[in-house]
């Protein structure tokens, strides 16, 4: 007998991400070969992760997460603010998932999000001030009435487009990191997630630069800056302490430490996004490797 089969056997961990993506499909209205052209995904990859002979990647997690308006944290726990090694997300951001969406109908939440995409598109090559309503309905193919439709003031959707890139950056470290124990592997892969290289982290690098210059001066942004960034702080804290608790990392003061390293992240992104000399990814990553491994897993502090 399988250790999957018969009495006694392990519950499988991934029965409910699989139940909760087919309904999904059948709440976005579409066949499931339709869905999977929409994700990207070869049809009979998605079929065969749905039987459970093959796994979701982390990239198809995300893509769905996206596509479908859920977190990945829902996803593949049936709860946004469900324990993982990843901080919760600040409980009246959380996007509901579609089974909550109740009015709003499958082709309405899909053009929704394609005008949501396309403003966070825009936003980080062109600039939060520079972005347009006709820019975004000529993006989308569509008219500036129906941006209106769906977004009535401009700085509506590009707040929502802010909030858009927060949540694709944690639904990335859930779906990375729900598999990775180790807490010393889980933090250098979190290094790994903000280094700015070209494509979808620059991009979220350009968008989080221009959240911070306007939080200076908008305090409902700052509000929603300061809930999400804390998580980020939070995801970190957890991981470090994990690491403490596990002997891979030295004793300190915990809060003390993610501060440091959060800064030295926000510091290094910013030189490197701005184009200062000799400031690369490359370096970015060899300088916060070697803080981690000097000032946090036990050598001499720099």
């Amino acid at each position: 007998m399988s250790a999957t089969s018969g009495a006694g056997a392990a519950p499988d961990p991934l029965a409910g991400l699989r139940q909760r993506v087919r309904e999904l499909i059948v709440r976005s209205g579409r066949s499931q070969r339709e869905f999977a052209d929409l994700l990207g995904l070869e049809p009979s990859k998605l079929s065969k992760s749905l039987k459970g002979t093959r796994r979701l990647a982390a990239d198809e997690l995300i893509r769905i997460a996206e596509v479908a308006g859920v977190t990945v944290n829902w996803l593949l726990h049936g709860s946004d603010d469900a324990a993982t090694v990843v901080a919760v997300p600040p409980r009246d951001r959380s996007p509901a998932p579609a089974a909550e969406r109740g009015t709003e109908r499958a082709a309405g939440a899909e053009r929704r999000r394609q005008i949501i995409e396309a403003a966070h598109r825009l936003i980080a090559v062109h600039g939060y001030h520079s972005v347009r309503t006709v820019d975004i309905a000529r993006a989308c193919g569509t008219s500036s009435a129906t941006i209106h439709y769906h977004f009535p003031a401009l700085r509506d959707l590009l707040d929502e487009a802010l909030r858009s890139a927060a949540k694709q950056a944690f639904d990335r470290q859930v779906a990375v990191l729900h598999t990775v124990p180790c807490a010393r592997t889980r933090l250098y892969r979190l290094i790994e997630l903000q280094l700015p290289y070209p494509g979808l982290l620059r991009r979220e690098w350009s968008i989080w630069l221009q959240v911070w210059t306007e939080s200076a001066l908008n305090p409902q942004l700052r509000d929603l800056h300061a809930a999400h960034y804390q998580r980020w702080h939070d995801t970190i804290a957890r991981t470090l302490r994990e690491g403490i608790e596990a002997g891979q990392f030295r004793e300190f003061d915990v809060e003390a430490m993610t501060m440091r390293l959060t800064a030295l992240i926000d510091g290094l992104g910013i030189q490197v996004m701005t184009g200062r000399p000799g400031r690369t990814v490359e370096a970015m990553r060899e300088t916060l490797r070697e803080f981690v491994a000097t000032a946090i897993e036990g050598g001499t502090q720099p």
